[in-house]
C-alpha cells in the first residue's frame, strides 16, 4: 500500500475518503515519570511512545479500511491530534484511497 501525503503525478481512479482513530492512555506511573521529566527538562519518552503508538494503530486501521474498498494507495493524508485528559490522547488520521 502506497501512503503519500501529497497527489500523484498519475492516472487514479478515486476509491473515498478512509480514516483511523486510535485513543492512547498512560497509567499513573508513567504520568508521574513525565511530570518529573517536564521538570528537569528533555524528552519526554513517556508521551513520546504514547504518540507513536496510537499513530501507528490509527494508520493500520486507515489503510485496513482502504484495503477492503479496494485500494492500493491513500494520498492527501492528513494526521490530528487532541488531548482527551492529561496522559490521554486521540490521533486521527484521514486521507483518499485511490486504486492506481
Amino acid at each position: 500500500m502506497l501512503l503519500a501525503t501529497s497527489d500523484l503525478r498519475t492516472d487514479y481512479q478515486v476509491l473515498g475518503m478512509v480514516k483511523g482513530s486510535c485513543m492512547r492512555a498512560r497509567h499513573l506511573g508513567q504520568d508521574i515519570m513525565a511530570s518529573l521529566r517536564k521538570v528537569v527538562g528533555g524528552e519526554v519518552q513517556e508521551y513520546a511512545s504514547l504518540l507513536k503508538e496510537a499513530r501507528e494503530a490509527a494508520t493500520e486501521q486507515m489503510v485496513a479500511e482502504a484495503q477492503q474498498l479496494g485500494a492500493n494507495a491513500i494520498i492527501g493524508i492528513r494526521f490530528s491530534t487532541s488531548t482527551i485528559t492529561t496522559g490521554a490522547a486521540e490521533i486521527i488520521v484521514y486521507g483518499t484511497a485511490v486504486k492506481i
